[in-house]
């Protein structure tokens, strides 16, 4: 991402931050704006490729046999989890001095115990404590958004101290 794009992206989100000044910084803001952005196409693609890119249809691929909102999720996964990473990257933690391949490492570690919160935690809800499915998933939601922020925060995208030694 150039930077005259960053800061065009940044300035739009920013313009929308100071009525939440107060409550959140603009990092969190950020996360939240980009996460939440990144999450509501993550949904539409998802309800776009089940209904009408697959018209609702299993898919057969190489002998197998793969349900239409698995094959969904597969699709909007893989434009969701990239463009996750670049927006957490470039717009929220870009002061960040790890590689980038690490970053993405790392990033892959926290999506995939992301998806496993989310099952735990609807299980638990649900059919532990017999919740409804909807407040159990916003609440999950909840629940997990905080995690990954501060897990991409302090641990995909921390910043290093400097190694160098003064004198």
């Amino acid at each position: 991402m150039n930077g005259n794009n960053r800061r065009a992206i940044l300035s739009f989100i920013d313009f929308f931050h100071p009525p939440f000044s107060r409550w959140i910084n603009r990092q969190t803001f950020r996360y939240l704006a980009c996460g939440g952005t990144n999450t509501m196409l993550d949904i539409v693609i998802y309800w776009f490729s089940y209904n009408f890119l697959l018209d609702k249809q299993t898919v057969h691929i190489a002998g197998l046999h793969i349900a239409p909102h698995i094959f969904a999720f597969m699709i909007s996964f893989s434009i969701s989890f990239p463009l996750g990473f670049m927006l957490s990257k470039y717009l929220v933690f870009s002061e960040s001095n790890l590689k980038g391949r690490v970053q993405l490492f790392r990033y892959a570690v926290l999506v995939s115990m992301c998806i496993v919160l989310n099952y735990v935690f609807l299980k638990l809800f649900v059919d532990g404590f017999g919740w409804y499915p909807t407040p159990s998933k916003i609440l999950t939601t909840a629940l997990v958004a905080i995690f990954s922020y501060v897990s991409q925060r302090n641990f995909t995208f921390k910043v290093k101290p400097d190694t160098a030694v003064v004198e």
